[in-house]
């Protein structure tokens, strides 16, 4: 990486939003474009070149993207052919027996993504071991390849039975296709998720292959134009995990883009954890379209080594992210004569009404324009003006149907997304025994600090952080993270029964496959770092702990077992509630987290403190709680480290409006962050 600017990209659903930083002065800057939907790249380079003047400037370029998550949720993947062991066809189909909404009688299963005409069976056969008992041979490949050239397939899947173990077969039918069909985009089950488990291993092969070609073509054409333009650094996409990779590797592992954007605000919200020596906090991201909560919890990103997407199993790491169709796009509606709000978003075009682009129905912007809330000669710094009739209007129409004033029907909109939002987070907190009350709200977005404060209420949080770029912040959070990469190899062992010699075979053999694709990234053998971790459970129980291994990390040895089965029954504890000491623990996988260090800007103190209070640009009357306050409007950029002042009032900048109500004070603290406190929490 060289010493040139460092910028970050990030795509959401209405905006897409963009961070610089120049290591010369050590200063920041932002930008902020509509995103353009159906081609995404022309909003991310619109909004690049309007930042950068010289391509050639910069030193490294991340960038969010959101190409394969929208091509899975809107079912716009490509067509897929699934290549399995003969007698398996129907182990996709099939999924798992268990009910995830047991008392929903209109539960259905997901539709898959390859219909079972299109799941192709091969002749051969390993053993649970890895040894083959059935051999298979190139020629038997020749009907495959034949069904595969007549069925217009543009992406294929493999995923044999016990690959995990042995991937021999799997890469002759993969060699075998790609020597025959070079066309074809192929994902191969022991390169995605080399774990045990058929089905979910199966259903996460699908899922890379289904997206593949569309991830593929859109970094590709995205390359081509910023070479075009001058860019001569690699470009790094982020990973579903927190890190970072090139966009070479991304087409390889397309899967590990689904949650790219929204996990640059989780990364940024442990950072700013650390920088203010809070290591709980809840990272909460509103947008156009959704609604993002993550957790970090003692210091340390919730990460999961299994997630499921639209009701299907994914093998991979991703950070722990819940989100729901709350932004400030949503739509209000009325169902069986009550208030809706969302999922269903204006997004990018038309927008809310009050962005004059011929969007007529009620949204959650719409409601804060009524109110007063929004600046309407400068919002997005005065970028864009705000067109309020238009918003009281589409308001109003939904006012009248339910009997209400508009600010009435205004402020009922906000209630209904506020409690969604503050649902959300129950999910991840309340719901698993994790009291939320214990944390901190991390608010960012282009509307999450407008709604922070009432989230925070109902969930009897009294303390809120509004970082600096607070819109931009899940791209300021990409900018802050290193490359990563993960391996795992299946190892059901007793504890009793552990091999050190055996596991540390295999740490090795993950740790030279990780230092492989490091290398290919241009990662220095000095700037490696790779964490051993283990997952663990009782005995006959279905869920894993990972852990990490003791402070040596570097065996299995007979002490290190020890430790390890204390550290479960402690960690068990702690997550469940539970442990049970007595019970026999078994170890599953082995796990490799391999990182290439990337030094990240430093969050530089800003110098100086305030002594007098600051000076609002204006006072204007602002509705809460059914009545009109005179409320004054600061620029944050005017807002010095000592400043505080009491709600009601109102922080504008230009990728976001932080709202202050009565009974909140706020004050700034040595970074610049804004610090919202409940008055007597």
């Amino acid at each position: 990486m060289s010493a040139g600017l460092r910028v970050a990209m990030d795509i959401g659903g209405t905006f897409t939003d963009l961070v610089a930083y120049d290591p010369a002065t050590g200063t920041y800057r932002t930008g902020k474009v509509a995103t353009t939907p159906g081609r995404l790249q022309v909003g991310v380079v619109r909004g690049l070149t309007e930042l950068v003047d010289d391509l050639a400037t910069l030193g490294f370029l991340v960038h969010g993207t959101t190409a394969g998550l929208n091509a899975f949720l809107e079912r716009k993947g490509a067509r897929v052919a699934l290549v399995t062991t003969e007698g398996f066809q129907d182990v996709y189909e099939i999924a798992r027996g268990n009910r995830p909404e047991m008392y929903n009688v209109r539960y259905r299963k997901p539709k898959p993504l390859v219909p079972r005409r299109d799941v192709y069976e091969v002749p051969e056969r390993l053993r649970y071991d890895g040894t083959v008992l059935r051999p298979l041979r190139p020629e038997d490949l020749r009907p495959l390849v034949a069904a595969l050239r007549a069925g217009g397939y543009e992406a294929v899947a493999i995923c044999l039975l016990h690959a995990h173990v042995n991937p021999v077969h799997e890469q002759l039918v993969r060699d075998v296709i790609r020597r025959e069909l070079p066309g074809l985009t192929i994902s191969c089950s022991h390169e995605v998720a080399r774990e045990w488990r058929e089905y979910e291993r199966t259903s996460t092969t699908v899922i890379n292959a289904y997206i593949a070609p569309i991830v593929s073509r859109y970094l590709g054409a995205l390359e081509e134009e910023l070479r075009e333009r001058g860019l001569r650094e690699p470009l790094y996409i982020m990973r579903s995990n927190g890190g970072i990779m090139t966009a070479d590797v991304a087409r390889e592992q397309p899967i590990q883009t689904l949650l790219s954007g929204p996990v640059g605000g989780a990364v940024g919200t442990a950072l700013i954890g650390r920088i203010l020596d809070r290591a709980n906090l809840i990272g909460v991201d509103m947008g156009g379209t959704s609604f993002d909560v993550t957790l970090v919890i003692g210091g340390q990103v919730d990460v999961t080594n299994e997630a499921s997407l639209e009701g299907f199993p994914i093998l991979s790491p991703m950070v722990n992210i819940h989100t729901i169709g709350a932004g400030g796009g949503s739509l209000a509606w009325i169902e069986a004569g009550g208030l809706r709000v969302g999922p269903q978003s204006a997004g990018a075009e038309p927008g809310p009404a009050c962005y004059g682009r011929r969007g007529t129905e009620p949204t959650v912007t719409d409601a804060n324009a009524v109110l007063g809330r929004l600046d309407p000669e400068r919002f997005l710094g005065g970028r864009m003006s705000l067109d309020v009739p238009a918003a009281r209007e589409a308001v109003g129409r939904l006012a009248a149907r339910l009997g209400l004033g508009v600010e009435e029907a205004a402020e009922g909109i906000l209630a209904v997304v506020n409690h969604k939002m503050a649902d959300a987070i129950r999910t991840l907190t309340v719901r698993k025994g994790i009291d939320p009350r214990e944390f901190a709200l991390v608010a960012f977005g282009g509307a999450g600090p407008m709604h922070a404060a009432w989230i925070a209420e109902a969930l009897e949080i009294d303390t809120i952080i509004v970082p600096n770029f607070p819109g931009a912040f899940s791209a300021w959070g990409m900018l802050q993270t290193d490359i990563r990469h993960d391996a795992v190899r299946t190892y059901l062992r007793a504890v009793s029964q552990v091999d050190p010699a055996e596991a540390e075979e295999l740490y090795r053999e993950m740790e030279g496959e990780l230092a492989a694709i490091l290398g290919r990234q241009h990662v220095a053998d000095a700037d490696m770092v790779f964490i051993r971790t283990v997952d663990m459970r009782y005995v006959g129980q279905e869920y894993l702990l990972n852990l990490p291994l003791s402070p040596a990390g570097d065996r299995i040895g007979p002490d290190d077992v020890a430790a390890l089965v204390a550290a479960f029954h402690e960690r068990h504890r702690s997550v469940y509630g539970h442990a049970s000491e007595r019970t026999p623990v078994e170890i599953v996988n082995l796990r490799v987290t391999g990182l290439g260090r990337i030094a990240p800007p430093p969050p530089a103190p800003r110098g100086g403190r305030a002594e007098d209070a600051p000076a609002p640009r204006q006072v204007r009357p602002v509705v809460f709680g059914g009545r009109s306050h005179p409320t004054p409007v600061y620029e944050r950029d005017t807002l010095q480290p000592g400043h505080r002042f009491t709600g009601p009032a109102i922080v504008t900048e230009l990728t976001t409006t932080t709202v202050i109500p009565p009974g909140w004070a706020a004050s700034v603290d040595g970074f610049g962050h804004l610090i919202l406190s409940a008055r007597g929490g």
